[in-house]
């Protein structure tokens, strides 16, 4: 535990995920040349995404069930090999139809990685550590979307669709390559007795682990934080800043960026307060969304194109989340026993890109409907317009406000649970904040 080879296996784990990240978000700067290849509605566009999503969110937890029973190696090379095909078939797709396939291959390999990271990390390090490097785990692999943003947005623009998707996909045969040759499943000499003999076993276990209110909170918690990011990175952030805003792509696809620095800024800051307060996860998830509505809030409702220094803080804010969604598997290591983590890492991380994949489909059916109401009025088309993109964007609101309810209900859940089975009390942050404001005032 925590030794050198522990590292090794960390780092390599680490690319690998670096790369599904870079597979993931490789359609968000490929919008607008989607579009010009395929042809077809904004609705139609949105389900190469979709689909992506969809694949990804049903994938967890038979995942999960699949690493409880045969070890995370085995789904690190699996998933990367169907990501590495996949890019390959998108490369070459001549149809919307074949590009979908390759969607799907990506989004099934996709679905692999990054709950297969966290179990390693946890089987391969212990103490505080564990929390920590789940946020480094999530900061090196949105490296991947800086890959996305800048040099595969320069190949695409320069040589075009195909060398692009298969520029990616030779990340991914790098990334395969090096974890067959260094990922383990555990140290050497560890029993692996905890495994579960079977798959029914492990089914067994995923039964279990759904039950558990820590669980659940985990879902909800992934579920708000992730979302709204995903979205606008994986395919709406660029057409909007593009057309909406009127930015010109490369610095539209150099603003993605800025999610990436906020996360690798504040993704540490975070680890640190979930491994120092970890009875206050929830109150850290739930400044999160809060200040991530208030930055949407302020776009969408400035009366004239929001300045340039507001986007910018969106950005900033939407970066934050990917590394609060991260607070959700620390639920899940917490509130379950470390044999089935994979079904509990699958659970929870189906939250957040089941939001998103709603979200994704309903911002391109509302564009739709407002272009064909504009055409049935006498005007001309203009899909991609700022105030199309206004009333879209506020579905968030709706989705992502429903997860904040079912978050506070299970956190109530989960504290008495807490009370009950190990006799801890969590007394809501304002009384926690007068105590502590009372013991501040009382003289020494």
């Amino acid at each position: 535990m925590n030794s050198r080879r522990s590292w090794l296996v960390f780092s390599v784990g680490s690319f690998a995920y670096l790369s599904a990240v870079l597979q993931r978000s490789s359609l968000g700067i490929a919008g607008v040349a989607a579009t010009d290849r395929f042809g077809g509605s904004a609705a139609l566009l949105s389900s190469l995404a979709v689909v992506q999503l969809v694949v990804y969110a049903a994938a967890q937890i038979p995942v999960g069930v699949l690493i409880d029973r045969y070890g995370a190696r085995v789904l690190v090379v699996t998933g990367t090999s169907l990501m590495a095909v996949g890019q390959i078939t998108l490369a070459f797709a001549p149809s919307i139809s074949i590009a979908v396939v390759g969607r799907i291959l990506v989004g099934a390999g996709d679905a692999m990685i990054f709950i297969s990271m966290i179990r390693l990390i946890s089987s391969w390090f212990t103490g505080r550590s564990v929390p920590q490097l789940s946020q480094w785990l999530g900061n090196i692999g949105q490296l991947g979307q800086v890959l996305s943003a800048v040099p595969l947005a320069w190949v695409l623009h320069t040589w075009g669709w195909t060398p692009a998707f298969l520029s990616a996909a030779s990340v991914a045969l790098v990334a395969l390559a090096v974890a067959i040759a260094v990922i383990r499943d555990q140290p050497a000499g560890t029993s692996d007795r905890s495994r579960p003999t079977s798959l029914a076993a492990a089914l067994a276990q995923l039964k279990h682990s759904f039950k558990r209110p820590g669980t659940q909170l985990g879902f909800w918690s992934h579920y708000v934080t992730q979302s709204s990011g995903t979205v606008f990175t994986l395919l709406w952030g660029f057409p909007f800043m593009v057309y909406g805003l009127g930015y010109d792509p490369s610095l539209a696809a150099a603003m993605l960026m800025v999610l990436v620095g906020a996360g690798m800024v504040f993704g540490p800051v975070l680890g640190i307060l979930t491994a120092r307060y970890p009875l206050r996860r929830s109150n850290i998830v739930l400044g999160i969304v809060t200040v991530m509505a208030a930055s949407w809030a302020a776009v969408l409702l400035w009366p004239a194109p929001p300045p340039f220094w507001l986007i910018v803080v969106l950005l900033v804010a939407l970066g934050v989340g990917g590394p609060g969604s991260l607070i959700g598997f620390d639920f899940a290591r917490t509130f379950n026993p470390q044999r089935s983590h994979g079904s509990a890492n699958g659970v929870v991380n189906v939250g957040g890109f089941t939001a998103s994949f709603v979200m994704v489909y309903l911002i391109g059916l509302l564009l739709d409907l407002q272009d064909q109401w504009r055409m049935a009025g006498g005007a001309a088309s203009d899909l991609y317009s700022l105030e199309s993109f206004r009333v879209a964007f506020s579905v968030q609101f709706l989705v992502v406000g429903i997860g904040v309810v079912f978050l506070l209900r299970t956190r109530t859940r989960t504290r008495s649970q807490l009370s009950r089975d190990e006799g801890i009390e969590v007394a809501p942050l304002w009384v926690e904040i007068a105590r502590a404001w009372r013991r501040r005032q009382r003289p020494q």
